[in-house]
């Protein structure tokens, strides 16, 4: 044994003989039973798992949001009756508009009443078509039932010729017996020259009278197709007239439609004249003041001022990022913090967060604003505590919000976030599952 080694074996042996101080013997084990401690509350503590987004308050009914208020006329601004920050009720006057013509409203009565007259007139037009087109088809009538009558006289008269006709025929037939007869007997001896002259000189009456008759009838006939043609003639043209009057009568009535709609439009731009007072559609508060009184021109539709109206239901519009959107359905609970009202607010555990406020998802959009981020509507929860007021709660209040997702322990919570791991796995699509 060397002798430096002999020299370092009592201190050794001085080491070994000093006692560990108590104290320090019950911290440790006080510090190993926290660290026991410790790792099983990690496994049983509970932890709320959220996804986080910030935002605005919104109106929800767009008949809430900031409205613009338009010049309903031309003309210029003659009084100002609010200034930025007004309270008003709806139909409240807002602002007074001037015509640049100050006879404008004489004007355009003076156009009403002549457009009036010029109505009379046409529906008087009107009603005397009406009356010859009535005149019109009362000689239509008469006329045709006039030649209706001289055709049925001729049709009697062709009959009445035809009959006398066949008279002479047959007066014809029995003279020309008579002679043959005449002539026998003459040449019998039995009867005289002179009877048998008789006899040929009635065939010559006879015949006479077959032609007489034959010449009426064929007058007749011509006479018929004459009052015919009269006929046809009459009806023609009496239809005529009253289809000329009925274009004249349409043409009337034309005239009539374009006074009236004249009308109209005289009595829109009178009526938009004699309201020249703009007032309040709801009620609300002014938020800007555009133009200037007594100053620029403004056309019909020129922005005067913007009105925030008075809102009954608010909604938090949040932005959320694109990888938590799917975790996130309509329904959800989610904590609200909104700026201005004093908060503290614990994540993980949503029940000891102090000045924060419940709600619901309300709207998830379908498309994200262009740059990523999906808008997310959010609804106070009727169960949890309402709101802040008016005064507080004002439109485009920025927000923050927590989407409240599943309850887990934190532990596992812990290793999750370390190792990176999305707050909720799926197995598979809930529509790939329910066909399925």
């Amino acid at each position: 044994m060397s002798a430096t080694h002999t020299s370092n074996y009592p201190s050794r042996l001085a080491l070994h003989s000093l006692a560990v101080p108590k104290a320090q013997k019950i911290l440790a084990r006080v510090m190993v039973a926290l660290m026991l401690t410790t790792a099983v509350a990690l496994t049983v503590t509970p932890w709320q798992q959220n996804v986080t987004g910030s935002g605005r308050v919104i109106a929800f009914h767009p008949e809430e949001r900031p409205q613009n208020i338009e010049a309903l006329v031309e003309g210029r601004i003659a009084k100002w009756y609010v200034v930025e920050g007004s309270k008003v009720k709806k139909g409240d006057p807002i602002v007074d508009l001037s015509d640049n013509d100050p006879d404008i409203l004489q004007r355009l009565g003076q156009e009403r009443t002549a457009t009036g007259g010029t109505i009379s007139a046409a529906q008087k037009r009107v009603q005397t078509i009406e009356d010859r087109i009535r005149g019109l088809e009362t000689t239509l009538k008469t006329g045709v039932s006039a030649a209706k009558a001289r055709v049925q006289m001729a049709v009697d008269r062709v009959a009445a010729a035809e009959q006398s006709l066949e008279a002479a025929k047959s007066a014809l037939v029995t003279a020309k017996l008579q002679v043959e007869r005449q002539r026998g007997l003459s040449a019998k001896g039995l009867t005289s020259t002179r009877n048998v002259e008789l006899a040929e000189l009635d065939i010559q009456q006879k015949t006479a009278d077959v032609e007489r008759a034959t010449a009426t009838l064929s007058a007749a006939k011509n006479e018929r197709l004459s009052l015919d043609s009269e006929l046809l003639r009459v009806d023609a043209d009496s239809q005529s007239r009253i289809d000329e009057a009925w274009g004249s009568h349409a043409s009337a009535m034309s005239d009539v439609a374009k006074a009236v709609a004249e009308m109209t439009k005289v009595e829109v731009r009178l009526a938009r004249q004699s309201t020249q007072r703009v007032t309040a559609p709801m009620d609300g508060t002014i938020f800007r003041v555009v133009a200037r009184q007594s100053g620029e021109l403004l056309k019909s539709g020129d922005l005067i001022g913007v009105l925030v109206p008075q809102t009954v239901n608010n909604v938090v519009e949040l932005l959320m990022d694109g990888n938590d959107v799917p975790l996130i359905s309509q329904g959800r609970n989610v904590r609200l913090q909104f700026e201005g009202w004093p908060a503290l607010q614990f994540s993980g555990w949503p029940s000891v967060a102090v000045g924060t406020f419940g709600g619901k998802v309300l709207l998830v959009d379908s498309t994200d604003n262009g740059q990523g981020k999906f808008r997310v509507l959010v609804e106070a929860d009727p169960k949890d505590t309402a709101w802040p007021g008016q005064n507080y709660l004002r439109q485009g209040v920025r927000a923050n919000g927590w989407v409240l997702l599943n309850q887990v322990p934190l532990g596992y919570e812990l290793w999750r976030q370390f190792n990176g791991f999305p707050p909720v796995v799926a197995k598979s699509e809930p529509e790939a599952k329910e066909k399925k």
